[in-house]
């Protein structure tokens, strides 16, 4: 059975920064691509940050530069750190396969950012 559980979320003001981690079992993530996603109140659940297996990194523009994702394969934990975060990142994060195996979906991690 796989188990995905993300953690590290948090309330922060405007311009700060959080560090989420996710940690899987009953599957490996090295190989294959992983992402972070992220789920507003009222809107669909998007990605925001892929690793590829190669190691290449694609963020979509709301987020660039401010978001990097990251992984240790030994740890087989996917990591995203969220620096100048801004009130309209508030959301649910979740972290999954890319493209996402719909039976994964963990819990997420809860982001709020304040003004």
């Amino acid at each position: 059975q796989v188990q995905l559980v993300e953690s590290g979320g948090g309330t922060v003001q405007s311009g700060g920064s959080l560090r989420l981690s996710c940690t899987a079992s009953g599957r490996r993530f090295s190989g294959m691509g992983v992402g972070w996603y992220r789920q507003a109140p009222g809107k669909q659940r998007e990605l925001v940050a892929q690793n590829t297996p190669s190691g290449g990194t694609f963020y979509p523009d709301s987020v660039k530069d401010r978001f990097t994702i990251s992984r240790d394969s030994a740890k087989n934990t996917v990591y995203l750190q969220m620096n100048s975060l801004k009130p309209e990142d508030t959301a649910v994060y979740y972290c999954n396969s890319v493209p996402p195996y719909d039976t994964d979906w963990g819990q997420g991690t809860q982001v709020i950012v304040s003004s």
